[in-house]
């Protein structure tokens, strides 16, 4: 097809009259509609035909989508890749902060999974298509692979949908059974998406689609207040005077619904149906996992997403969506030619679940529709925006920025460099400022385009830059600036470190049979909520069992006198008996604990304070490059870690930092993070391990991160000869080795230290007394770092009354959740699944 002279394509028989000028009703500011001109004068096609952009390089894909959804109609995109969806989301509300931008995500499951979606992606998937059934958004971003999931029909949610207003009557036991009806989960305490509770004239809610919980005060029957509050501190954050309470899932449980499920689920399998478990499940009223793949079963008639937009809205299809949606079939086909025989759960035919893909393109037919292609090359003709050249931070040169002055130089407009984050954006202004660029602070895109600014610096989510040949503009990111480090494009607005506090007070996850303390009591079992009237009114209570049968009854008023138990095996724990006096023992006991050991830290504390420590110095970019190295992002948690250590080391202060965190959640890269500072400042670091095959491990990494740095590492272990000992004992002496790595062989007299400024115990619990005693001389004189995942009682204990500095990383990476491990026989059709789900989240 022959191109037309703005970059667009026609698909359809060409209509010369489609392309005229037309009035801008753009509510896109008019220095955006500057930057892709074509877009703001194109006029969106008729029902029946396709228009193709031109070729937009990096994340100008996001530039265009915005100018075209801005003019006050709906536009619908469908990426080929769920990924591009997410990412599209977070850079348009950078680009166009006033559009109304929806996100109908992916269940993130493969086809008839046992598994259902995370609650937060239903919360959202409910929340956009309300928006779209009452018009409330101008851009709806849909991956393929969702666009072809049958769901409830418009009327559903409708029905289902209800407004609680301040001042209103409230009756709480109706009130209670509409929340269950409506899927609902009655809780202890609120922290996720469709979850209440009740406590006394005190009403907790998260409803689907809204991003804070909401606190309901009754007086008497009468709503007397709303407010929002923080799940994690439960402290209220602002009033509001009415709130929408959407259904919690995406197919009703009601009498209704089970009554249609059971009776399509008898016309649809064949056989004695109280032999599949999911029949039964929902028989009574529970939603079993994977019960989203039967949704069908719950409507006389479902519908698709094309049933839930108006009439004539444009729909852009964002790549290779054919190609997107024939693979999701194939791989359907499979799955269910695999689970199709199981009579003990049955499934659905894929056309009762999925449009295929000739229906989908049918019911398109009749959409306006528009397709942004492949991506532009460096030598894409006429690309409305081209990639941006080879522009990346050298570290080791003598100077780090000769490609990008280099650019700076030849380019003929403006340029935004773009940073990850606030303190990324204070940190690459110092860095660049060292070697001669001094870029000016933007403080978001719309700042930049008003400004006559050449060169500015900001902070903005884009996955990656571009530039602009018309409008004289180039966009480079970190990406491009810095090549050579992993980077992810999790929403970090929506990660939040983990607190100590919320750490371990959380009661959230307390469980029936889980032990518990009582401030006055001790030590109980958790036995569940109760409710009784003590003459006052029905009140709830916390049932708590003792030894012997005991009971104690602890108002929900009073958890402040509950915390959750944190000593050994929870289910051999030795509950105490009420009335023996078990507990005021065990207290006067650990208090004389309790002063022997502040005797010892007074003692400890008072040689730290007297000597003072080191203050460590060192160039921030060096510190960068070497990061550069971790090929991972660092989680919200272990980067707080991170910080603390360098906070400490830069103090003059003697650190004494606890780092504690499970299996493969970052601590080493911690550590390796304060080695370097050390050994930057001409110091020496040990790391003790406690196991000769840790030590080797250590070594490999510790060899591996500063394999490109003037470094010298040595290992003292049993992997090592005599010789081999003798001669990393003397250079260590001489000061020839930085860091030395090895068992408790380094605590004994012949190790001797030339300049010793830090170090790193790792699992320091699993050392011996002898072993201890030499580690508490060592926290009067140098930097201590100790890496654990399971502390002692005594280290954890300091570490939580403030003696020693504490550090939690609590946060997986990657937002990962709980591992679920499953026992099954070895095929290539598991790991297949296995890999696919993987993509299918985007790990």
């Amino acid at each position: 097809m022959p191109a037309c002279a703005n970059g667009w394509r026609f698909l359809a028989p060409p209509r010369p009259n489609r392309l005229k000028q037309q009035p801008n009703n753009n509510i896109m500011p008019t220095s955006l509609d500057a930057l892709l001109r074509p877009l703001s004068t194109l006029v969106l096609p008729k029902p029946g035909t396709r228009l193709e952009t031109g070729a937009l390089a990096g994340s100008a894909d996001a530039l265009a989508i915005a100018q075209l959804a801005g003019r006050g109609r709906m536009l619908v995109v469908i990426t080929a890749n769920p990924l591009d969806a997410q990412r599209l989301q977070d850079e348009i509300a950078w680009v166009a902060p006033g559009l109304r931008a929806h996100l109908l995500p992916d269940w993130e499951t493969l086809p008839y999974d046992n598994f259902s979606p995370h609650q937060d992606l239903i919360s959202e998937r409910l929340s956009t298509l309300y928006a779209i059934s009452r018009g409330e958004t101008d851009l709806v971003l849909v991956p393929a692979s969702t666009a072809l999931y049958r769901m409830a029909p418009p009327a559903y949610l409708a029905a289902y949908t209800f407004f609680l207003k301040q001042g209103e009557k409230l009756d709480v036991e109706q009130f209670k059974a509409q929340m269950a009806l409506a899927g609902y989960a009655h809780v202890t305490q609120v922290v996720s998406p469709g979850e209440f509770s009740v406590r006394g004239g005190l009403v907790d809610l998260f409803p689907m689609g809204s991003p804070l919980p909401f606190r309901i005060d009754l007086f008497d029957d009468e709503v007397e207040s709303i407010k929002t509050f923080d799940p994690d501190t439960q402290r209220t954050v602002y009033p509001t005077k009415e709130i929408r309470l959407l259904p919690a899932r995406e197919f009703p449980l009601d009498d209704k619904g089970r009554t249609r499920f059971r009776s399509r689920f008898r016309e649809t399998f064949e056989g004695d149906p109280t032999r599949a478990s999911i029949y039964k499940d929902v028989s009574n009223g529970i939603a079993p996992a994977g019960i989203e793949y039967y949704l069908p079963l719950f409507f006389d008639d479902t519908a698709t997403l094309l049933d839930y937009l108006p009439a004539d809205t444009p729909v852009l299809l964002h790549r290779d969506v054919p190609a997107a949606i024939a693979e999701f079939w194939k791989d359907t086909r499979s799955r269910y030619d695999l689970l199709k025989g199981d009579r003990t759960r049955p499934v659905l035919p894929p056309d009762q679940l999925f449009l295929s893909d000739e229906a989908f393109f049918i019911a398109l037919k009749n959409l306006p529709k528009l397709s942004m292609g492949v991506e532009a090359c460096a030598d894409t003709a006429g690309a409305l925006a081209l990639p941006p050249p080879e522009v990346a931070v050298e570290r080791k040169a003598t100077d780090p920025l000769h490609k990008l002055k280099a650019f700076l130089d030849s380019f003929d407009g403006r340029v935004l460099l773009l940073s990850d984050s606030p303190g990324r954006r204070e940190t690459m202004a110092e860095f660049f400022g060292e070697y001669g660029v001094k870029p000016e602070a933007s403080a978001d895109f719309g700042a930049f385009l008003d400004t006559d600014a050449r060169l500015a610096l900001g902070v903005a989510p884009l996955a990656r830059g571009f530039v602009l040949p018309a409008a004289k503009l180039a966009v480079l990111t970190e990406t491009e600036l810095y090549a050579a480090t992993a980077r992810s494009r999790v929403r970090r607005d929506a990660r939040k470190a983990a607190t100590m506090e919320g750490w371990l007070r959380d009661l959230s996850e307390l469980k029936i049979g889980d032990p518990v303390v009582h401030v006055s009591h001790g030590i109980g079992r958790y036995l569940g909520l109760i409710h009784m009237n003590l003459g006052e009114g029905d009140t709830e209570f916390l049932h708590l069992e003792y030894n012997g049968g005991d009971k104690l009854y602890v108002p929900v008023s009073q958890l402040h006198v509950i915390t959750r138990y944190a000593g050994a095996d929870p289910e051999a724990v030795d509950l105490h008996r009420l009335g023996s006096g078990q507990w005021e023992k065990a207290k006067k006991k650990a208090a004389m604990q309790v002063r022997d050991t502040a005797a010892e830290l007074l003692a400890l504390y008072a040689q730290r304070a007297a000597r003072p420590g080191h203050r460590f110095d060192f160039k921030q970019h060096d510190l960068e490059a070497f990061a550069e190295g971790f090929g991972f992002e660092t989680t919200p948690d272990q980067q707080a870690a991170i910080d603390a250590v360098v906070g400490d080391m830069k103090s003059g202060r003697p650190m004494d930092r606890l780092v504690c965190g499970d299996v493969g959640f970052g601590k080493t890269e911690v550590a390796l993070r304060a080695a370097f500072i050390a050994v930057a400042d001409g110091k020496q670091v040990v790391v003790l391990c406690p196991t000769t095959l840790l030590a080797e491990q250590h070594y490999q990494t510790f060899a591996d991160r500063f394999a490109d740095w003037p470094i010298r590492i040595a290992e003292l272990s049993r992997f090592k000869s005599a010789k081999e000992q003798a001669e990393a004992l003397q250079q260590l002496s001489e000061g020839k080795v930085d860091i030395i790595i090895g068992t408790h062989r380094l605590l004994q007299k012949d190790v001797v230290f030339k300049r010793l400024g830090l170090v790193i115990i790792d699992e320091e619990h699993r050392f011996g007394v002898r072993q201890k005693e030499s580690l508490k001389q060592l926290r009067s004189e140098v930097d201590i770092l100790t890496l654990t995942a399971t502390p002692i009682p005594r280290t954890l204990g300091l570490a939580m009354e403030g003696l020693r500095e504490f550090s939690v990383i609590a946060t997986a990476p990657q937002k990962r959740l709980a591992i679920k491990t499953f026992v099954q026989p070895s095929s290539r059709g598991v790991i297949r699944e296995a890999v696919l789900r993987e993509f299918k989240r985007g790990g």
